[in-house]
């Protein structure tokens, strides 16, 4: 099942490069929740993140000859995507608090808390940390990229990557305990 869905996969990129309109809309329709979750979880902003996804695809229609397979071209869109959302962050307003972050997480996000409380206060204190930092998490939290995977896709050594992530981790665990009290996570 899995070697149809890649061999479909490569079908649909072989067409798009020749210029079947309706092959790249198949690539779109299938990337485009994980582009629009990555945008999303890092801008927490429904209307930006809609806008980074159009911006993504529209660079991917004019590189696409550059795509070398469907692996490459999932690569290349967290990339992107990384990139332009660190960009609007940049125009965003710093300051975030727990009433800015959206009670929905996304349509790729799984929310397997039991307390909705605990998760919306998560979500604001992601929210909270510098972004490449936030970046960081998001990648490795939401999308369940190995740390070599965010190297790549951030354009960082891989030990940046890891310090980074254990420095936001211990921020996190530091400001949930003076929000939740003595909590151990």
């Amino acid at each position: 099942m899995k070697v149809a869905a890649l061999e479909g996969a490569e079908d649909a990129l072989d067409r798009s490069l020749q210029g079947d309109p309706a092959a790249f809309g198949d690539l779109v329709r299938e990337h485009q929740s994980m582009v629009f979750s990555l945008a999303l979880h890092f801008l927490r902003d429904g209307a930006l993140a809609e806008e980074v996804a159009q911006e993504v695809f529209l660079d991917l229609y004019q590189n696409l000859a550059s795509i070398e397979s469907p692996a490459h071209l999932r690569f290349w869109l967290r990339k992107v995507t990384c990139h332009r959302s660190i960009d609007y962050g940049r125009r965003q307003r710093p300051h975030v608090s727990l009433d800015d972050v959206p009670e929905a997480i996304g349509p790729r996000a799984k929310d397997t808390s039991s307390d909705p409380l605990l998760a919306k206060t998560l979500r604001a204190l992601v929210a909270s940390l510098p972004r490449k930092a936030r970046m960081v998490v998001v990648l490795r939290f939401q999308e369940e990229l190995e740390y070599h995977e965010i190297a790549e896709v951030m354009e960082i050594p891989i030990n940046s990557v890891k310090s980074c992530m254990q420095r936001s981790l211990t921020v996190l665990r530091q400001k949930l305990s003076r929000c939740a009290g003595d909590v151990r996570i």
